[in-house]
């Protein structure tokens, strides 16, 4: 498959005049999702009323959706299952892994972790006030940090700062052969870099949808279970949609014996529906196709940018094997360069404290997009168009 194969632009809805690098944040909207949503709220819900949990099909779709997400991160049919947000995957994936080793007390992260995915951590460690304590040593010291105290290792795969990417099938051969459960969170892997889960083996796997996968702002987060132990594992959420009778109305929990076990409230349909309706855009695309059109993307706008702008520095890795599909630069003014280049059609985002990121998906972003990108970007920078007043005003979203 060629670059022009994998482009499809015409399948989202973006505006005129902008080149959107930020995909790796909040995805665009697909050209048809917006008619999925009209028919799930208007025909669904409107005609349908609460028959339309049975007639429409809204109670298995996440599991259907689920179906879906598992196909693009190399996991069967059955293991993943959406609901919820990323944060209470991570609660759950890592309250059921301490529950497989109740003799060991370490969690074993990193400081490059998304925050949240600590947060919760720190909160499930108080929760429980059983001795476990959290372990955050720098990226390239995780695998020195394993050993046999080690309970869970809980990583994200792609750094949401630099797009550095850990090695996940020797992290998490390293961690099974000292006896760890591991949890990778894949939020910003899953649509962006090829996964096969099936053969890294990790017992469990998290993401959201709203990035590479497009469902929109607040998509249902997905967590998968490796199938040999779903049926093992204690969900801390005990749920009504995860017990194996929902509309029994038991007084006690029993887990469901499949990935439905890690469902817990009513799901959110509406946006469901989007989700099921932008992984439509997959279908007959190579993963490993996204992946070499990514890296041309990435390096096409690391060699411009560095050429054009000598006060940038690339803060991502600079080999595209330990890269994700996205690239940051560091820079003294980082946020307003940011939002003068969103001001010059140029969108991307700023994670404090000076990293100006750009995500790039070979799904509506082309080669084109690349050279103009990198032109604003120079303009932008070199012309000191960033030092403006209105540019340096921080808006409660970066």
């Amino acid at each position: 498959m060629t670059m022009n194969t994998v482009l499809r632009k015409e399948l989202f809805n973006l505006p005129d005049g902008v080149i959107y690098l930020d995909g790796n944040s909040l995805g665009p909207l697909p050209a048809s999702a917006l008619a999925r949503a009209t028919k799930t709220i208007g025909e669904e819900w409107g005609q349908e009323l609460i028959r339309a949990w049975n007639s429409a099909g809204w109670m298995s779709l996440p599991q259907r959706v689920g179906d879906k997400i598992a196909q693009l991160i190399g996991a069967p049919a059955g293991s993943v299952t959406t609901g919820d947000t990323l944060s209470i995957k991570v609660y759950q994936a890592v309250a059921a892994a301490l529950k497989m080793r109740p003799d060991r007390k370490v969690i074993l992260s990193d400081n490059g972790n998304f925050p949240s995915d600590l947060y919760m951590v720190g909160g499930l460690i108080d929760t429980i006030s059983s001795g476990h304590r959290l372990l955050t040593p720098s990226p390239d010291q995780v695998a020195d940090h394993i050993d046999e105290t080690v309970a869970v290792v809980m990583l994200t795969q792609v750094d949401y700062r630099t797009g550095r990417l850990h090695d996940m099938h020797a992290i998490t051969r390293k961690a099974q052969e000292a006896g760890a459960v591991v949890i990778w969170d894949l939020a910003h892997s899953a649509g962006a870099v090829p996964l096969d889960l099936t053969g890294c083996g990790a017992e469990f796997a998290v993401g959201c949808s709203y990035k590479y996968l497009n469902g929109g702002p607040g998509a249902p987060a997905f967590i998968y279970v490796r199938p040999d132990v779903i049926e093992s594992i204690e969900p801390a959420l005990a749920g009504w949609m995860g017990h194996d009778a929902p509309f029994g109305m038991e007084l006690a929990y029993r887990p469901a014996m499949s990935i439905e076990r890690l469902r817990v409230g009513t799901p959110a349909i509406v946006q469901l529906s989007i989700l099921d309706e932008a992984l439509e855009v997959w279908n007959g695309v190579e993963m490993s196709d996204i992946r070499k059109a990514s890296i041309t993307l990435s390096e096409m706008f690391i060699a411009g940018v560095e050429s054009r702008c000598p006060g940038l520095k690339l803060a991502s890795p600079r080999q595209s094997d330990i890269r994700g599909s996205q690239v940051s630069f560091a820079f003294e003014h980082g946020y307003a360069a940011i939002q003068a280049l969103i001001d010059h059609g140029v969108i991307g985002d700023f994670r404090a404290p000076d990293i100006m990121r750009f995500g790039f998906c070979p799904l509506y972003i082309g080669e084109d997009d690349v050279t103009n990108a990198v032109e604003i970007v120079a303009k932008v920078i070199n012309d000191g168009l960033w030092d403006d007043p209105k540019y340096k005003k921080k808006l409660a979203v970066t």
